[in-house]
């Protein structure tokens, strides 16, 4: 499409939705016309070029992103001045945006470094402002676009030519500054509101584990203390790692084992059936145990198996069904953060930490001898537990209107609705 003014209350057609434009003066440009679009490059083997000293100069890489939402004003490595000449500068005020993985996401630089071929590097023409341009590519308008664009099976990743493509509105520069200030106060009200909706999920989370820390704290008489493995069987799973097939027998991680239980669906890998057979001798799962995380960042995240399948155990304990405890009750315990203080103390490794069955079988669990009494605290969590997850239940759904609220006002905002 060519760029030509928009008449009064003339509707034109971008990628299959309707654009309305109401005031004289806007436009409708390609991204390649509004800016200068660049990808970077990258000196290889990259890992040559990497350095530690101060004659070094930044480098951009999408790590640097993961705690940010707008500006880069510094970066985590640096690479020395001859694999800069390999790479493509970027200097304060420029905005980069990732092509692959996150494509599409837009930050604009507070300081000069270099990037590689993951990012584009967009300069803007001075009849842009940077606070419009930064707000319509953060826009639903524009990011429907580069997921149309897009291609790729395994990562998504955008060339230039397409970004160049890029179908934008563009009103008169006062409009755009005019934008600007009603979307600022905008969104000053709603990250507000969304700052108190999720203090208030929060809360609610809080409230919940608060009370479970005080049921096991606070014991009443008629409480004991014994070792896991004295209560019931500990067993842990294999360390092996077989061939894994397409589809066979489900081979649970640490990765199925949820907040909210036992997920098999996603993040599962499957073994064939004489490879489950040697597995399943040593740690035989059944309906109603408890598994264990015993390594990684999430060790000691508890779930019972509320799947009949049959399946195997990698990296992850197993605490069998019995009747000398309540397993809802035991489940209740693994989960609350005196539990969590012990695998950390009783923790070991490095760069991926692990409790060792050793320290699982020796795990110091208190509990009422009467069963009955057990039943009843859980009937009691159980109640408490459905009404705080109600209540985050709200909370989560006020927080997923607003994030919807302000995507509908960035949309009226480049249809010029405002």
């Amino acid at each position: 499409m060519r760029n030509k003014s928009v008449n009064m209350n003339k509707e034109l057609t971008v990628n299959n939705s309707q654009l309305t434009i109401e005031k004289k003066g806007w436009e409708i440009k390609k991204l390649g016309d509004v800016c200068e679009v660049q990808r970077g490059s990258s000196p290889r083997p990259i890992k040559n070029f990497i350095t530690a000293s101060i004659d070094g100069v930044n480098w951009i890489k999408i790590g640097d992103t993961k705690t940010v939402d707008k500006y880069i004003y510094s970066t985590k490595e640096k690479i020395t001045k001859e694999g800069a000449e390999k790479s493509r500068y970027v200097k304060k005020g420029d905005f980069i945006l990732s092509n692959s993985m996150s494509f599409g996401k837009p930050f604009i630089m507070k300081t000069d470094g270099y990037i590689h071929d993951g990012w584009f590097v967009l300069r803007l023409h001075d009849f842009i402002n940077t606070e419009y341009f930064f707000q319509l590519l953060s826009s639903p308008y524009v990011n429907d676009q580069f997921h149309k664009l897009a291609s790729g099976a395994v990562v998504k990743n955008i060339s230039g030519d397409l970004v160049k493509k890029v179908v934008l509105p563009i009103p008169p520069l006062p409009e755009q500054k005019r934008i600007i200030a009603i979307l600022d106060k905008a969104f000053i009200i709603l990250s507000k509101a969304k700052a108190n909706a999720e203090q208030n999920l929060k809360n609610a989370k809080e409230l919940f584990e608060s009370y479970l820390q005080g049921v096991f704290e606070n014991k009443e008489k008629g409480w004991e203390e014994k070792k896991l493995n004295e209560i019931t069987e500990v067993k842990d799973g294999t360390h092996d790692s077989p061939k894994y097939i397409k589809d066979g027998i489900p081979f649970v991680t640490q990765k199925n084992i949820k907040p909210d239980g036992l997920t098999i669906k996603k993040n599962t890998k499957f073994i064939t059936a004489i490879d489950h057979l040697k597995f399943y001798k040593r740690s035989n799962v059944a309906y109603g145990d408890i598994l264990i995380s015993m390594i990684g960042a999430n060790r000691g995240m508890t779930c019972i198996v509320d799947d009949k399948r049959i399946f195997s155990i990698k990296n992850v304990g197993l605490i069998k069904k019995s009747e000398n405890i309540n397993q809802f009750f035991l489940l209740y315990y693994l989960q609350s953060k005196l539990a969590m203080k012990y695998v950390k103390e009783m923790s070991n490794g490095g760069a991926q930490e692990f409790v060792g069955l050793r320290a699982l079988r020796a795990f110091p669990i208190p509990f009422p001898k009467d069963v009955q009494i057990q039943k009843q605290i859980v009937k009691k969590l159980d109640a408490i537990s459905a009404e705080t997850k109600k209540l985050g239940a709200i909370y989560q759904q006020k927080i997923d209107d607003l994030e919807e609220l302000k995507k509908s006002v960035l949309q009226k905002a480049f249809n010029g609705e405002l």
